[in-house]
């Protein structure tokens, strides 16, 4: 937990109502743009992250920025249509993703290539929105809205996530334990390649860890990992029922895009920022400071307020309407919106170029009695005590 409060300026009540609700029900536009895709072919296939990621941005132009704040004092009952989004996404995800492989297997004006991109755009649907309302669902504390999390998991075989972001990234992030914060200098192919297992180790083994306090034995029902396993085999059985081998690899190139959008986004989130070592295995408290912000209000809108990510992390289950903002005094900000923040990541030169000034001023804003960041950029700093 932060040692910080969080912002005093709130907007009034009234604003978190249905019409202050839809712009954040916009992810459904990506519905009928899959339909078009699927059915046109051809150069159609690529409006899926073209419509998710450049309009969005597009927006961000026309929109500029939301540094408004919501009560805090807001009680769930207000924030139904807000909270609505999130509960009816899964069906709404688990019909595209089944319902294009029963269509593309079977479209003969879809040659090979189409239908990798066509599927790749599918990715967006479950990556850029699907994790994203996964991510929310999963921070809550009712059971269904868990259980929801982990079904839209399950349709990209990344089920374990839920275990690394809320036992591992959220207690150890800015430090060695936390494989999900990118370090000084490191490009996001390699941070990608050294992600997948790690995060995936790290899983297990804070389930196992977890399990253990209890005397209990990683084999036991109370293990997640069963669950995990149950309905990713269930996701992956029902894409070869419906699409025979085609199908399933289908599905499969639909979650490799999605994980690979999660994976981007957790790079450029914490890129750089550690907490301070203050020796013997102990690190500072999270603060704002830890996380890079973005206010772009259409951006912010796709992602549900995930650019808030400081506030996120102070309060970690605060629903989406309420996150707060932070200025540049108390949190580093991006020039962009994630979507093009994202693209610049894909291309680690031009990344450096822009990013790394700003992680130096960053270091002499927040900590200017550190002289020497060598170990906090190779991550050799002291594991944070368990």
């Amino acid at each position: 937990m932060v040692d910080h409060t969080g912002p005093e300026t709130a907007s009034s009540p009234k604003r978190l109502s249905l019409i202050g609700a839809l712009p954040f029900w916009l992810s459904l536009t990506l519905i009928p743009v899959a339909l078009v895709s699927a059915g046109l072919g051809g150069w159609f296939t690529l409006l899926l992250p073209l419509w998710a990621w450049w309009l969005f941005t597009l927006l961000d132009v026309f929109t500029g920025l939301n540094l408004d704040n919501a009560d805090l004092d807001t009680p769930d009952d207000a924030l139904f249509w807000y909270r609505m989004i999130t509960w009816i996404w899964f069906p709404i995800q688990a019909v595209v993703i089944y319902g294009m492989i029963a269509y593309a297997t079977r479209a003969d004006h879809l040659d090979l290539l189409e239908k990798l991109v066509l599927f790749f755009g599918v990715g967006v649907i479950s990556g850029t929105v699907g994790i994203n309302y996964s991510h929310e669902l999963m921070h809550q504390k009712n059971k269904w809205e868990r259980w929801l999390g982990d079904l839209l998991l399950s349709t990209v075989l990344y089920s374990h996530f839920r275990s690394e972001h809320l036992l591992v990234h959220h207690r150890h992030v800015g430090t060695p334990a936390d494989a999900v914060t990118a370090r000084y200098n490191e490009g996001f192919h390699r941070f990608f390649v050294r992600v997948l297992p790690e995060c995936l180790a790290s899983a297990w083994g804070a389930e196992r860890a977890m399990l253990a306090r209890r005397d209990l034995s990683v084999w036991s029902r109370r293990n997640p990992f069963w669950r995990y396993v149950v309905l990713q085999a269930l996701a992956l059985a029902l894409a070869l029922a419906i699409g025979g081998i085609e199908g399933l690899a289908l599905f499969l190139v639909q979650a490799f895009s999605a994980v690979w959008q999660l994976e981007l986004t957790n790079y450029v989130e914490h890129y750089g920022l550690t907490r301070k070592h203050l020796g013997d295995g102990k690190y500072e408290h999270v603060k704002p400071r830890h996380s890079w912000n973005a206010a772009h209000k259409a951006t912010n809108w796709l992602l549900i307020n995930l650019q808030r990510h400081s506030d996120h992390h102070y309060k970690p289950d605060r629903r989406f309407p309420l996150l707060q903002n932070y200025d540049a005094e108390e949190a580093p900000q991006f020039p962009y919106g994630y979507p093009v923040m994202t693209l610049m990541a894909m291309i680690p030169p031009l990344w450096r170029r822009r990013m790394n000034p700003r992680v130096r001023a960053w270091r002499r804003q927040f900590y200017p009695e550190i002289e020497d960041w060598t170990a906090y950029k190779l991550g050799t700093n002291p594991m944070p005590r368990r």
